[in-house]
Formats: C-alpha cells, sequence, structure tokens
C-alpha cells in the first residue's frame, strides 16, 4: 500500500485511491491483467472499460511534451535543454518549467511525461548529455526534484530515468557497466534517491544497459531491494522502449510495464508463465496495482480522486522559455577591451553577426527529446528585433552544417500514403521533411498494416544558387525525383544487430546532387516503399528527406566574415554543435566544433579585438582560441526562444545568470574518457572520481571549472557562520547594476580517514541584491554531505572528523572558509 512520510497519517484522498486500485485490481482477471502491463501501442496503454481504466498516454520529454504525434505538424513548445536547466542553478525555476511542462501534457492528453533523465555526466563524450543535468550527483538531484515537482502539481506523472548508470549510447542496449557499490551508492544511484526521498515521482524508467552483470528491467536487488523497499518508491516502473528480455525475470525483477506494446515480454506470455506455474500471479498483481496507482494519480481511474484537482495557474510557455534561456546562459569570459568589458554591448557599437548557427539555430538535442515548436527564434532575428536598424551586418563565415540533414528551409512537403493496390489512404502536411509513425501517429483512419508506400512530394524553393545535395534516411525502398527527373531508386535494410531506432536518429544517406537556381520553385518526391522486419517488436514507418545548400568556398566565406568584423565595433560569432555529434545513439569522438568554426573564430579576433563568441552546444566543447576572444557566452540548446534571450543578454536588458553544471576541458586532460565497452564491458575503473572530482585528482587545468560563471557585476563575500547543519552567508553587490548570485558551499574534509575527492558541493542558493545592498542567505547542509557508503557493513556511514567548508563563487574561486567540527553525532 501506498504510504506517507514516515510517522505521519496517510491522507484521506490517498487512502481513497488505494481503496480504488484494490477494489479495480479485484475485478480484473489474469489475461487483461498480463495485457494492462505490456502497453498498447507505442505511447499508450490500454483502456479497461469494466473497471472504469481510461487509456494513460505517455509522451517523450524532457524539454517538451510531444504527444503521440511525432511531426512537426503537431507542434509542442521547446523550453531551453536540461543541461541548461542545471546552468541556472534553480531548483523552483525547474518547478516552474514542470508547470509549464505539465500544462502541455493536459493539451495534449498526457498522463506521464517520460523525463526527466538524472545520469551523470560521467565523460564529456556522452552524446546524450544534453538531455541530462550535471556531472555533480548533488546538483542533478536538487534539480531534477524542482522538476518533478512541478510536473506532478500540474498532475502529470514523471518517469525519473534511466534508473541506473546509463551514462553513454555506445551499445547502450547491451553493454554491462561494472560499478563498485560505493561509487554505485555515492554517485549515480544519488539523484534517483534524492528525488524519490524528496518529490515522490510517480513512475521511474529502468534503463537498456546491464549493472554488474544483470540487465536493468529485471535487476531485482537495485529495483525491489533499494528504490522500492529502502526508499520506499510506490509508484511505477517503465521499461526503457524495447528493453524489457524475459518474461519471468523482469516481472519477479519489479518491472511493472513493458513498452511499447503489445507485443513485448508480457501479455499473453505472462499469462502463460503465470498458468505454466513459472510466475506467481501475485507477483503480477503487484505490478498491475502499481500501474492502477499511477493512473489513479493522475485522474484516470474511475472512483479515485486525483492527485492534483486544480492545476497551477496557467503559465506563459513562450516567456518562461525565454526567462530559463537567458538565465541559463554561462558568461565564462568577459575581458576588457579598451578599459572597458566587452559585454554587455555598449549602446550605440555596430555589430557584425558571425555564422551559420546564428541564422539556423538549433533550438534542442537528438533523439527522443526531440519535439517541433510552432517557432524558433534564431540568434540573427533576436540581434535585428533588438538593435537599432542599421545597426546589425551578418555574414555566414562557417557552417557546422557539412552533412545532409532533415529538409527545413525552403520545402513545402504533403505525405501520400498508398496500399498495395495504388489507392490513396490518407494525404497531409509533413513540415521538416520527416515521417516518424508508430501505429498512433499514423493518419486518422489509416492502419499501419494497409499502408505498402509513402511518398512527400511538394516544392523546394531554393534561397541560394548552385549544387544542392540531396538525400534520404530509412530502409525500405526510395526513389527520388526532383525537377521531373529521377535522380536514385535504391533500397535499404536494416541489419539483424542495429539499432531499431536507426531510421530515425542515423545519418541520412547521399542520393544526389543537383545544380538548381535561387528563387525557382522546384517540384520534389521522395517515394518509399514501406519495409517491415518480421517479428518486429512495433511496426513503424520512417523516413527522411534531407538536403544541403550548396557548399561555398570556405576561406571565401571566412573572409567575408573577416571584412564584417572588421567594420563593425563589435563581432559576435556563434558556433555550434550539430544533429550529428549531440544525440541520441551514439558517443562522441572527439569535443571538437564541427566544420571550420574555430579558424572562423580566430579569423574573426584577429580582425577584431572586441569578438564575442557564442557558443549553442548541450555538453563541453574544446575552445582552443579561447585566449584569443574578448567574452565567451554557453548557451546549451536554448529552447525555442533562445534567440530573444540571447538578445537580452547581449544587450545588457538581462544578465546571463548561469553557472556551469559540468567542467569544460580539453578531452586529451579529462580524466575519464572510456565510454566503449570491451567484450561488452565497460568497467567504471574511476570509481569516485568523476567530473570535478577527477580533475582536483589528477591536477589537470581545465578550461573552465565547475560552477564558474560570471555577471555583468561584482560580489563581495562579507562572512560565512556555519554549523555541521547550515551555513549562513552574508554577501554584497559591489557593482553598478542589480545581479543575481549563486552561493556554492563545498565540504573539504581536513583529514580524512577515508578515500574521498578533496572537495565536493553540499548547498547552494541563489541570491539577488541592489547595488551597494547586502543580502545573507542560509544553506541547509544535508546530513548525507557527510557520509559514505560502507560496502562492509551496506549501510551508510558517517565520517566525523573536521571538515572546511568553503563559500565559493566556483569550485576554484573560494570566497570565505570556515571549519565544522563533527564529532559524536
Amino acid at each position: 500500500m501506498a504510504q506517507g512520510a514516515p510517522g505521519t497519517p496517510v491522507p484521506q484522498a490517498e487512502q481513497e485511491r488505494e481503496a480504488a486500485v484494490e477494489a479495480a485490481l479485484a475485478r480484473l482477471d489474469l489475461d487483461s491483467k498480463a495485457r494492462l502491463l505490456a502497453g498498447q501501442d507505442m505511447w499508450t496503454l490500454p483502456a479497461l472499460p469494466e473497471i472504469g481504466l481510461a487509456s494513460l498516454v505517455l509522451s517523450d520529454g524532457p524539454v517538451g511534451v510531444r504527444g503521440v504525434r511525432w511531426t512537426a505538424a503537431d507542434p509542442s513548445g521547446a523550453l531551453p535543454s536540461p543541461t541548461a536547466l542545471a546552468a541556472a542553478w534553480d531548483p523552483e525555476l525547474a518547478r516552474r518549467a514542470g508547470h509549464v511542462l505539465a500544462q502541455e501534457a493536459r493539451r495534449k492528453g498526457v498522463h506521464v511525461l517520460l523525463a526527466p533523465t538524472v545520469n551523470l555526466h560521467r565523460s564529456p563524450r556522452g552524446g546524450r548529455h544534453f538531455e541530462a543535468y550535471s556531472e555533480d550527483p548533488y546538483l542533478t538531484g536538487e534539480i531534477g526534484t524542482g522538476y518533478v515537482r512541478g510536473v506532478q502539481e500540474g498532475g502529470v506523472g514523471t518517469t525519473v530515468k534511466h534508473f541506473v548508470a546509463n551514462d553513454a549510447e555506445t551499445d547502450r542496449f547491451t553493454v554491462n557497466n561494472t560499478v563498485a557499490p560505493r561509487p554505485l551508492r555515492e554517485l549515480y544511484l544519488a539523484p534517483f534517491e534524492a528525488i524519490v526521498k524528496n518529490a515522490r515521482p510517480w513512475g521511474i524508467m529502468t534503463a537498456y544497459n546491464q549493472v554488474n552483470g544483470t540487465t536493468m528491467t529485471e535487476h531485482g536487488p537495485l529495483v525491489n531491494g533499494v528504490l522500492r523497499a529502502e526508499w520506499g518508491f510506490d509508484g511505477a516502473n517503465v521499461s526503457d522502449w524495447m528493453a524489457a528480455r524475459s518474461t519471468r525475470a523482469a516481472i519477479e525483477g519489479g518491472l511493472d510495464l513493458a513498452m511499447p506494446g503489445p507485443r513485448t515480454v508480457y501479455g499473453p506470455a505472462l499469462a502463460a508463465a503465470v498458468r505454466a506455474g513459472e510466475v506467481a500471479e501475485s507477483t503480477v498483481d503487484g505490478a498491475v496495482r502499481n500501474v492502477l496507482r499511477l493512473a489513479a494519480r493522475v485522474g484516470a481511474l474511475a472512483g479515485a480522486p486525483p492527485v492534483v484537482t486544480e492545476p497551477p495557474a496557467a503559465v506563459d510557455g513562450q516567456a518562461l522559455a525565454r526567462e530559463i534561456a537567458r538565465r541559463a546562459f554561462v558568461l565564462v569570459r568577459n575581458e576588457p577591451r579598451a578599459g572597458k568589458a566587452a559585454l554587455p554591448l555598449p549602446a550605440g557599437h555596430t555589430v557584425a553577426l558571425i555564422g551559420a548557427a546564428a541564422r539556423d539555430a538549433r533550438a534542442l538535442g537528438g533523439g527522443s527529446a526531440t519535439v517541433f515548436p510552432e517557432r524558433v527564434v534564431p540568434p540573427l532575428d533576436g540581434l535585428r528585433a533588438a538593435l537599432p536598424e542599421g545597426a546589425l551586418t551578418y555574414a555566414v563565415g562557417a557552417d557546422p552544417n557539412s552533412q545532409l540533414t532533415a529538409a527545413g528551409p525552403g520545402f513545402s512537403l504533403r505525405a501520400v500514403c498508398r496500399d498495395a493496390a495504388g489507392d490513396e489512404l490518407a494525404t497531409l502536411d509533413v513540415p521538416g521533411g520527416r515521417i516518424q509513425w508508430f501505429g498512433a501517429d499514423l493518419p486518422e483512419g489509416v492502419d499501419m498494416a494497409d499502408v505498402h508506400s509513402v511518398e512527400l512530394t511538394g516544392t523546394f524553393t531554393p534561397r541560394v544558387t548552385g549544387t544542392h545535395t540531396f538525400g534520404t534516411r530509412g530502409f525500405g525502398r526510395f526513389r527520388l525525383t526532383v525537377d521531373g527527373e529521377r535522380h536514385s531508386d535504391e533500397t535499404r535494410l536494416l541489419g539483424p544487430d542495429a539499432d531499431p531506432f536507426e531510421a530515425f536518429f542515423g545519418t541520412p544517406a547521399e542520393a544526389a546532387r543537383i545544380d538548381l537556381a535561387a528563387g525557382r520553385d522546384v517540384p520534389v518526391s521522395l517515394y518509399h516503399e514501406v519495409h517491415r522486419t518480421p517479428g518486429a517488436p512495433i511496426e513503424t514507418i520512417g523516413l527522411t528527406l534531407a538536403h544541403r545548400e550548396p557548399q561555398r568556398d570556405e576561406d571565401e566565406l571566412i573572409a567575408e566574415a573577416v571584412a564584417a568584423a572588421r567594420a563593425a565595433d563589435t563581432a559576435v560569432v556563434v558556433v555550434a554543435t550539430t544533429e550529428l555529434v549531440e544525440s541520441e545513439g551514439f558517443d562522441r569522438g572527439d569535443l571538437r566544433l564541427p566544420g571550420r568554426q574555430d579558424d572562423l573564430v580566430r579569423a574573426v579576433a584577429a580582425a577584431n579585438p572586441r569578438t564575442v563568441v557564442v557558443v549553442n552546444s548541450g555538453s563541453p566543447v574544446e575552445l582552443p582560441w579561447r585566449d584569443e576572444v574578448a567574452a565567451i557566452l554557453l548557451g546549451w540548446f536554448p529552447g525555442q526562444e533562445g534567440g530573444a534571450a540571447l538578445a537580452d543578454v547581449l544587450t545588457g536588458a538581462a544578465e546571463p545568470g548561469g553557472r556551469l553544471p559540468t567542467t569544460w576541458g580539453a578531452l586529451a586532460d579529462a580524466p575519464v574518457t572510456e565510454v566503449t565497452p570491451t567484450n561488452g564491458e565497460l568497467p567504471y575503473t574511476e570509481g569516485l572520481f568523476i567530473g570535478y572530482r577527477a580533475w582536483e585528482r589528477t591536477g589537470a587545468t581545465p578550461s573552465y571549472p565547475f560552477g564558474h560563471g560570471l555577471g555583468y557585476t561584482d560580489w563581495e563575500y562579507e562572512s560565512l557562520k556555519a554549523s555541521p547543519d547550515s551555513a549562513t552567508v552574508r554577501l554584497r553587490n559591489t557593482g553598478t547594476r542589480p545581479g543575481r548570485e549563486v552561493v556554492q558551499l563545498y565540504l573539504a574534509p581536513v583529514d580524512d580517514p577515508v578515500e574521498r575527492p578533496a572537495r565536493w558541493l553540499a548547498g547552494f542558493a541563489g541570491v539577488e541584491a541592489d547595488p551597494g545592498e547586502s543580502v545573507e542567505v542560509t544553506v541547509q547542509l544535508p546530513c548525507r554531505a557527510y557520509e559514505i557508503w560502507d560496502e562492509e557493513q551496506g549501510s551508510w556511514a558517517l565520517v566525523e572528523g573536521e571538515y572546511e567548508i568553503q563559500a565559493s563563487r566556483s569550485l576554484t574561486d573560494t570566497r570565505l572558509r570556515g571549519v565544522i567540527s563533527l564529532s559524536g553525532v
């Protein structure tokens, strides 16, 4: 039975929900129970009218709510990336983000959001780190707690993921991550534990990978033991999509929902296992009870009062997206030029904006986190709106997208579905040139089994003259016709060991190079015969029409950018990664910016000493020119309003509020880099030492340390008073502008009797003050900050002794120090 906090009575509404759950469970037969646990399709669970259960709808996050239709024809709001949210160092802001996501979920009929991702940035090579928060477990847990509270206060469930040690993408379906008990507890499980205890999430998602020899969808010791029995989690455990592999091992290992349905290891297979005496029906009942409890909480079970009857007040999602983005920008460098800091931009200055990434903004990371916002504000549009007429010029300079990407500007496309006889089944608009259908995504009235072919057809209006490259992504037969001429006809099949999501996340294949004139409408058709894999757990249709604009001479483009920079007072260069660098499905081979963006920055900086570089990436990239430019601003895939937020920060209308949630440095200096298994196994040999803990241990100096970030005002730390339970810091805004500071508290053992990092984050708080104003903030220090996991005893142990407490602006910028004596506790 669901429980309240220890020692407190269970609220009446919770008792009523539990009673409704038990009554519903008692009316279900074995086949209905097994069917419920198998799911209905890609995103939904079956309705069971006989017990008053509506169909539960699940949807990907974490920056938006896609709904059941993965298409730009059904747009969603797009908040900044999770690394951006963590860079704001503000759990309350994360909570407000949760409110707007819950609002979006209700608009789209979604009951459960498949988010947040709270895995750690173990290695900077992790390809999906933009979807997680930080290298630090405490910061991750605090931001994740705020996020979960916010979403669930809106009456929508969350599934905290990916439980556990899913910290890289290479061989993610099969890798066995071997992790010693202490780092597993102190690092990788820690954010999950904090969120379970402080936010009571209604769901958790178990990962694809193995941990110490057992796949996570069957890991009874971690799921039934740690998660449920030790931490008190009473929600539903959902598998990552297609992660469940064994009927008996999964149900006995604590997996409640095997998604997607209906072809999973549950359903008829689970019912048969019970009838054969291989699985106890009481074990199935436990899983069904957890799913029904989730349904009761979100209001999908008749007779059960939902947790939230009055959602929070409506939120302006567009405004909040802009606020998060500007508060997440991290100013890591701002050097004086002619006696004045490069940022904010002086009034009256002319600005040369440079970079293809300034024109074609990347708002979010690639993979299942992708949503399709109705509008995206690129930096070029944001600065045009903010600066006086005539103050801004633009040059491409260098394009990071040297490879094919989904059809974008200039394309007007629709999809025509036909059956085997060639009869038309449906037609619909397809903005963005991508089809990603999983059953429920299909046009209304169309059955997946009837679809023999899909044709993307329409027009393309080039914006530049030259040789345009076209390509395709997906499996099956593809026939490309442009301007009435057939250019390719080929068939590609999915290999037996391939990633099943390759059709959606893989690299497009080149199909044709065609000379086209700017401004002339050209008819385009991509005919696709659907490829079906016998026995596949889900039926999908995935295809992409890809495109790349003509590639001008790169030296010529850089020369044009240099000329523009010389003619302006300030040059602002926007550089970025692409979805072929940071995405779900693969890890990064290096941390370099793609294309010739590094060459561009160096050339512009040599031409204009007031060069500001805006870096749009979800996780660290190398900045080999960082000492050659006046200012560097990190943007973290800033969501749909990123360009407007950037203009706010550059012009000084708002302060860049972010601090680094992860260490930035060169890959050659990074202490932990291995993400590729050997013989299927990836040992976490670094133990406790990842992120800043590892950088300090090796003595290597990163480009920018954990917690670093500058503002537009100055702060003096005046006093520190500390006890083992809390620390109070007084500080003063000594600058000329209002500002926000993030006070960071680190603990450093004086004489450590056990192996531990040199110091670690134990608390933080944001403060705001006007010029000359002093403020005081008290930060609670959790008991866990002084504890280690005792591997011999299998329990937490308090380490007594003296600890230096450091009140800091970053890991390496300590302003005040005190000593805490911990003994006899």
